[in-house]
């Protein structure tokens, strides 16, 4: 078994998600009394906030180089960034480390392609439903992207600093999440991709007939994958 690095705290509501995911995968598929090989290093959320509102994206490439080389130092054979967000400087992070990096888009990519699916909705922070670098790494591969509108978009971000990575979870926001989700489903997608690691911890499955991609769910099994690989 390979050891995964764990760049995680962004925020650590969903990092614990990936601790517990990786390791049930891990003993589900070997059995006993195994459990995942994980180096994590855990950032301090606020300081990466300030730089996100700030849109100070090289500097928080420097920063997670940083802490990648780290994790790469301890013994890490693999890294996987615990958030969507953050992707925004994957490549930076990759281009820095002799490790290869596991990125959550790809992974949402691949259960995309099994499913069939060509049209998908993308929810997640401001950053990652606008900005390009989530959603053309989806298009290359042959999905279709829609967005929620303006209103929509920041609500969706607003709940998930406000509530959803201080470990808040509110039935009215979960209302209106599903709101959101219906609404692209009527716009055409066969599929809402929960593009941030805390959404799944409001919103699940048996709330919607719309199928749901859980990306912490589906980064953690390519992780597994790959670890055992």
């Amino acid at each position: 078994m390979k050891t995964l690095g764990l760049l995680g705290g962004m925020s650590w509501e969903s990092t614990q998600t990936y601790y517990r995911l990786l390791n049930q995968q891990v003993a589900q598929r070997l059995g006993g009394l195994h459990s995942a090989k994980v180096i994590l290093d855990s950032l301090d959320f606020a300081d990466v906030e300030v730089l996100q509102r700030e849109e100070q994206w090289e500097a928080l490439a420097d920063l997670l180089v940083k802490h990648a080389l780290r994790v790469e130092a301890a013994g890490a054979d693999g890294l996987i960034i615990a958030t969507n967000t953050m992707h925004r400087v994957a490549s930076q992070v990759e281009a820095a480390l002799s490790i290869p990096l596991l990125h959550i888009a790809d992974a949402t990519a691949q259960a995309l392609r099994e499913d069939g699916v060509q049209t998908v909705g993308l929810l997640g922070t401001r950053f990652t439903m606008e900005q390009a670098f989530y959603r053309e790494r989806l298009e290359t591969q042959g999905i279709t992207v829609l967005v929620p509108n303006d209103t929509q978009r920041e609500e969706v971000h607003q709940i998930i600093y406000q509530e959803l990575c201080r470990g808040v979870l509110d039935k009215n926001s979960r209302a209106a999440y599903l709101d959101v989700v219906e609404d692209l489903h009527r716009r055409g997608a066969t599929g809402v991709i929960l593009g941030c690691t805390e959404i799944g911890l409001l919103i699940k499955q048996h709330d919607t007939t719309v199928a749901l991609y859980d990306t912490t769910l589906l980064h953690a099994k390519r992780g597994v994958e790959w670890a055992l690989a």
